[in-house]
């Protein structure tokens, strides 16, 4: 159970990162805070929106298995 565990974090983690990294560089705090006053509110559509929620999905499968690790331990 253990090795199954670290396997299939290791795959959620490198499928987290990989999330992380194809959402779009100008959404979020960053955009918001150096832009003007003016900013153009937009929703999530596409692939865009499957992405965001891919990853929300592998954060809390990262964390559900790093709990699985501290109690099984």
């Amino acid at each position: 159970m253990i090795t199954f565990l670290k396997y299939f974090q290791l795959i959620v983690s490198f499928l987290l990162i990989i999330s992380i990294l194809l959402q779009n560089k100008t959404s979020g705090f960053s955009a918001g805070s150096m832009t003007s006053t003016t900013a153009i509110q937009t929703t999530r559509r596409g692939a865009e929106k499957v992405i965001f929620n891919a990853t929300i999905i592998f954060a809390v499968l990262f964390v559900l298995t790093s709990l699985a690790f501290l109690f099984l331990a």
